[in-house]
């Protein structure tokens, strides 16, 4: 007797679906285990891309220079405390001296508190101190374009007469001039009324949906030394030529350690990246993240293999006089393994697609109640988690087909 695949397929899912609550719980590890895979995944991806996005904006030819590792306006490592400040003259010095880069800007990074006062943002009846507050030159408009939302950036005149003008991010525009008439008011920053002449559109990309140049406030590099000259927190960008950026690369960090006097065998005491290497680096802390999700669903996958096994074990016992009857009627020893092999693969199909299912709608609640979170579900991870489902009801399904196959037809006829 020659059994179709049609005919396996149909008996092992009548077979599960016989015993489903059993099933269900049988498969549960499997559930939790491509759950987490596929959740992890789909949030690390949006993150990914959030942070690809976030350097593109900045500008994927740049090369960044500053005195310490990380986000300019966040912690300093401890290592790095004593490291000197940049000089603004080190600008000057690479524009003259790195043939492979285009311009050089310079900007001062004020911090969230000067003189132990928080610094904040005000107009008549509305305040925030949630800013980025920093000092640059015009040419940064060139070298990190940004598209405005109105207005424009200030010019070479302004920054050279240390203008009290400022250009704000979308989130402080929002936050001051709900009515959106920034442009041309008024606004007191540390104790000094600036008029805005800019709005930033909304940024692109950005680190958990958030993008800090959403809470820039920008002024001329000039008027910002004039008004801080206690801060020396200066950041440079390097433009390269297009298709040199490499060779920037290389020009800049051996022009800044002829700078600080570093000899042939000291470290670097100052920071340079480009957006590659920062997302390289991203890559690798989302990489553990990952490593840490495959062990916690590759755990539930064990469990849930070994439970499918044991109840596959236990349907071979219970139908030994089914898998008699069969084989007296002329079922070969690939029919029964093909119908065994077939009821594991079905309920750990069964519980990838509800793990995937599970996986695809906590990511959508997760970005409709945390908006700022991006997070989206990639094809690989559902192909993935549904294969390695699938592959796990092959391998433990084979040892109880094969002994359901073993069994001898006489003695299976005779089971009780």
């Amino acid at each position: 007797m020659n059994v179709s695949a049609s005919e396996n397929i149909q008996i092992a899912i009548e077979g599960v679906w016989t015993h489903r609550f059993r099933s269900l719980l049988t498969i549960l590890g499997i559930v939790i285990g491509i759950t987490t895979v596929v959740t992890v995944a789909s949030l690390l991806t949006g993150l990914r891309e959030g942070v690809v996005v976030f350097f593109q904006e900045l500008g994927p030819d740049n090369v960044f220079v500053y005195r310490t590792s990380g986000d300019p306006n966040g912690p300093v490592a401890i290592k790095e405390r004593k490291r000197r400040s940049l000089k603004p003259e080190f600008a000057d010095y690479i524009r003259k001296t790195c043939l492979s880069v285009q311009q050089v800007g310079l900007e001062l990074i004020i911090p969230a508190v000067v003189d132990n006062k928080p610094i904040t943002a005000r107009v008549p009846g509305y305040e925030t101190e949630t800013i980025n507050l920093a000092g640059a030159e015009p040419n940064m408009e060139d070298i990190s374009p940004r598209d405005f939302a109105s207005g424009r950036f200030f010019t070479a005149a302004e920054n050279q007469r240390a203008a009290h003008v400022v250009v704000i991010g979308s989130n402080v525009a929002q936050s001051l001039f709900p009515a959106g008439d920034a442009i041309g008011h008024p606004v007191m920053i540390d104790g000094a009324e600036y008029t805005v002449i800019g709005v930033y559109a909304k940024a692109k990309g950005g680190f958990f949906g958030e993008n800090g140049q959403d809470d820039a406030v920008v002024f001329p590099l000039r008027t910002a030394e004039t008004h801080y000259p206690q801060i020396d927190n200066y950041f440079i960008t390097a433009k390269a030529l297009p298709g040199k950026r490499n060779d920037a690369y290389d020009e800049v960090r051996w022009a800044m350690r002829r700078l600080r006097h570093l000899q042939s065998g000291d470290e670097d005491d100052f920071a340079i990246s480009t957006p590659d290497q920062i997302i390289h680096q991203f890559d690798q802390i989302t990489g553990l993240i990952g490593l840490v999700a495959i062990a916690i669903s590759g755990l539930g996958l064990l469990v849930g293999g070994i439970g499918v096994m044991n109840i596959m074990l236990m349907s071979v016992t219970e139908r030994t006089k089914e898998i008699g009857i069969r084989k007296a009627i002329g079922a070969r020893r690939r029919d029964i393994i093909g119908q065994f092999l077939v009821e594991a693969v079905a309920l750990t199909g069964a519980g990838g697609t509800l793990g995937v299912v599970i996986a695809v709608l906590i990511t959508m609640a997760l970005g409709a109640v945390i908006p700022s979170l991006p997070s989206a579900v990639p094809a690989w991870a559902v192909i993935a988690g549904f294969g390695v489902s699938m592959a796990v009801g092959v391998f433990f399904g084979v040892w109880p087909a094969v002994k359901a196959a073993s069994l001898d037809p006489v003695e299976a006829l005779r089971y009780e």
